[in-house]
């Protein structure tokens, strides 16, 4: 594998061949310009703009106080500090619950400088998938342990364990994908059922929590930088990079983008078999 720190702009053609190539690439969430500007400069291919920071911004529980002003106000302010990377931010909890309502909640993401707009569920968002690819806008959808479905599901647990569910979430990925998803992202699941769906889709797969075999992997910066808050005990697949820098943060970014480039990370300690 390559040890170079790609400077040119991404975007999802980029994703696609790294994807046909076999080779990795890296994302890391953001909500404000300098770390924006720290992360891409760092050859990471993908900032989130996450509803994670309802927890390690705003100091809630959960995700799901998050609202729609906030994100584009983020995403704004990422936008601003991005040099190369491709953004994706989150449509946070009841933005998307109808089909209107998901076209306007996702165009008010991408006025604000989204690239990609992404939600949480299964084969029930195939309808507002194809609408919104067909009026262009990308989708990411999040499948797994979604946290804002957290009080349905009974906490943050593995998803796809069991051969009915792991079946079910092979047909759902098949069925967002041709709806028009342009990337899947799985959470929490095992990894031979990772590594099933990244090989049966044609799109980019991105893990976290779920093992080495996806095309990328995302964490929430906070959790690779060590100072995830107190309140929140940090998953099985946070890895610290600070201990692995030699230029601080900036150092850590670069050292989480060739890790998960070469393949050294997650490793089986940061998956679940």
């Amino acid at each position: 594998m390559s040890n170079q720190i790609t400077t040119k702009s991404v975007s999802l053609n980029t994703l696609n061949q790294r994807k046909l190539k076999q080779e990795k690439f890296s994302a890391l969430t953001a909500y404000d310009a300098l770390f924006a500007e720290m992360i891409s400069s760092s050859g990471i291919e993908v900032i989130l703009v996450g509803d994670s920071l309802g927890m390690v911004l705003q100091g809630h529980d959960s995700t799901l106080p998050v609202t729609l002003e906030h994100m584009v106000y983020h995403m704004q302010c990422v936008q601003k500090g991005n040099v190369s990377s491709l953004i994706m931010a989150d449509l946070p909890f009841m933005s998307y619950a109808s089909e209107s309502q998901s076209l306007e909640s996702a165009a008010s993401l991408m006025r604000a400088g989204a690239h990609v707009v992404k939600l949480e569920g299964g084969a029930w968002l195939a309808e507002s998938t194809r609408l919104l690819a067909e009026r262009g806008i990308p989708v990411c959808a999040h499948m797994g342990l979604t946290p804002q479905s957290i009080n349905r599901l009974g906490g943050y647990r593995v998803q796809g364990r069991n051969p009915e569910q792991a079946s079910a979430m092979i047909s759902e990925a098949k069925i967002l994908e041709n709806s028009g998803a342009s990337i899947i992202l799985l959470e929490c699941v095992p990894v031979a059922l990772a590594k099933e769906i990244t090989e049966t889709l044609s799109i980019p797969v991105i893990g976290i929590g779920a093992g080495p075999h996806t095309d990328g992997q995302i964490m929430v910066m906070h959790d690779m930088l060590g100072i995830t808050p107190k309140a929140i005990k940090a998953p099985k697949f946070v890895k610290n990079f600070m201990p692995l820098s030699t230029d601080g943060i900036r150092g850590a970014f670069k050292a989480y983008a060739l890790a998960v480039r070469n393949g050294e990370f997650p490793s089986p300690k940061e998956s679940f078999e």
